[in-house]
Order: structure tokens, then sequence, then C-alpha cells
């Protein structure tokens, strides 16, 4: 009999997936990982692997008759997740930790342990689906069917190791269905919230995260337009994403946007909004799923943020490095972001952009 190691967030998804797991014929074991032993707001709603979290994952793998675990990756955590997320934002990066969290954790330290416990698989209640192709020879990631949950996008990293050891239950499936099977079973959170934002910064309150968790200050400076006039004081440049518009706390006589930030002079650039499109990127510490190398230009769909819907383009390889160019000008291409490029709903691979 094959043997899962669930990751269980406590909420419904991972639940679910643990009991269909089970009715598959696996060998199933629940896990949590304690992944941030830091202060949270109060009344944060929004996060996982909280006590509570953990006693709900608890109540469904005792409902399963399966063996439950908690994990401390805590110290991993902090170093690989929270420590690139803080230097990213002090870099001018817009970071997405959920993404170091897959490569680094979920499916690295995780996928370790699961080694060391001589099982087969690691099971996630992650909106996508595995398949192995005949035709390339090698697994391959494919957006879930239901589009309006895929997470594909935050999943780019996984590799053909990764890809033949992990099971994604949901792939083929939708929340009505998962919420429905959870209330059917009698699971304590049928009906629970899906967390959202960063799970370490449940109220999306970034800067404030990283000033309290490094004990920095981060000085004010100078907002200018693009000849240098200045037009008010920002209070400090990790406040501010490319794009962004809301919060900059200045009147001026027509919408601007953060449009730069220089780091060297502690400026933040302001454009209009014509000045956020740009139409090519470069991409670093990239991961192909589909080919271990693009030889040529090939034709693609792209996109620069998890919510994005996929844009036409032309990638290729330049070294270690993606170059991408869309057919369309796009908006806010932040440093920092993944691009994930697409093949219909396959992954071809993606990377960071520069």
């Amino acid at each position: 009999m094959k043997k899962a190691l669930i990751a269980m967030s406590g909420g419904v998804d991972s639940s679910v997936a643990s009991l269909l797991i089970k009715e598959a014929g696996y060998e199933a074991t629940g896990i949590t990982m304690k992944l941030y032993g830091g202060e949270l707001p109060e009344n944060s709603t929004n996060t996982c692997c909280s006590e509570d979290d953990i006693a709900d994952a608890r109540a469904v793998c005792n409902k399963l008759k399966i063996p439950y675990y908690v994990f401390n990756f805590t110290d991993c955590f902090n170093e690989q997740v929270i420590s690139r997320f803080i230097e990213a934002y002090e870099n001018g990066s817009t970071p997405n930790p959920c993404i170091d969290c897959n490569r680094y954790i979920k499916f690295d330290r995780l996928m370790k342990r699961m080694e060391e416990l001589k099982m087969d698989f690691v099971v996630t209640g992650h909106y996508a689906r595995i398949e192995y192709s005949e035709k390339l020879g090698r697994y391959v990631l494919k957006k879930a069917l239901d589009n309006t949950k895929d997470q594909s996008y935050v999943l780019y990293s996984l590799t053909q190791y990764q890809l033949s050891h992990t099971l994604f239950p949901l792939g083929s499936m939708n929340k009505t269905e998962v919420r429905k099977i959870a209330e059917e079973n009698g699971f304590i959170n049928a009906k629970k919230h899906d967390s959202q934002d960063i799970c370490f910064v449940p109220d999306g309150k970034y800067a404030e995260f990283i000033e309290r968790y490094t004990g920095k200050t981060y000085e004010n400076g100078d907002f200018v337009d693009k000849d240098g006039n200045i037009l008010g004081e920002h209070k400090g440049i990790i406040r501010y994403t490319i794009g962004q518009r809301k919060g900059l706390g200045l009147a001026l006589p027509a919408p601007m946007y953060v449009f730069k930030k220089d780091l060297e002079n502690n400026k933040v650039i302001l454009g209009s909004n014509d000045d956020l499109f740009t139409s090519e990127l470069y991409a670093d510490n990239i991961n192909l799923i589909t080919t271990d190398r693009i030889t040529e230009p090939i034709r693609i769909k792209a996109k620069v943020r998890y919510n994005q819907k996929e844009q036409p383009a032309t990638a290729e390889q330049i070294g270690g490095k993606l170059h991408i160019v869309f057919d369309e000008p796009q908006r806010a291409i932040c440093k920092g972001q993944a691009v994930v490029m697409y093949d219909g709903d396959t992954v071809v691979g993606g990377g960071t952009i520069l």
C-alpha cells in the first residue's frame, strides 16, 4: 500500500484532500507544518496554522481515523520565506512568499521528511493537476479544472522529482463540491472561510510587520516626478509598490502612480498610468517543467501576477535568464514577482522578474 503524507492547514481543502486520499486506498498520515512562531495582530482570522487550525486538522484526522502530527519548521520558514520577503522589500522588489513557501518548505523540506519516513507522496489541497505526458516523457503541471480556484501560478517551481511524488486530489473539482463533501462527512471546518493574504501578515500591513520583525525603522524620503521635482515626503521606501496610487498621502493635480524606486537616494518616483506599461521583461531563478531548456523562441501565454489573465507573448532563454516579450504592453510589471508561462492549460515554467 502506498503511503501519503498530507499537508493540512486546518482548512476545508486539505481536509477533503485527506478524505479522498484515504478513500483512494493510500495509507494516509495528516501533518500540519508549524511555520510562523511570532506574534500575529489581534483578531487575525485570515491566517493559517494557528492553534485553532491545528485543532481543526486534528479533529478531521480523528474523524478519518488516521495519524496526525505537527512538524515544527519555524527555523526553516524564517530563513527561507520571511527573510527573503524582507530582503526583497528592502531591495525594492515585490515578493511572493507563497511561491517561496511552496519551493523551500512544502515541496523541499516536507518532501525530505516524506523520504525520511519512507513514504511515497506528499499531498496538498492545491487546485492544480499533475499528469505524466508520454509525448514529452515528463511529468507536467496543469491548471485546475475550476479556473476560478486555479493555483498553478504558485506551483511553477516544482521539479520533475517533486511532481512525481506529489498528489493534488482537488485538481479536477470545484470549491462547491469540496464544501459539500466536507459537510456530508461532518467536518468541523466545512464552512470555514479560506485564508487570505500572507499567513504571517494576515492584516496585509507588510511594512508594519517588517519593522516589527527586524526592529528597524525605514527613513522618510522624497516623492519625485520623472524630472526629479519634489512632490512631497514618503514614509519609508518599503511601504510602496510599483503601480500603487492609494495611500501616497499627496494632493496632486492629476492621478500619479509609483513608477520606480531609487533605493540609493531613498526616492519614490511617480509617473502617469501610461508610464507603467512595458512590453518585455527578464527573469532569473527559472524552473522549466515541459522541457530542460528553451532552445529557440517559443510562443506562450504568460502572467506576471496571481490574479492576472495570461497574455500572449514570445519567450526565449538566454543563459540562465528568460526574456519575454508580450504582444501588448503590460501594466506594472513588478521586480520580484513571478512570471509564469503557459501552453494552453499546461505550465511551461517560470522565473523571478528582474
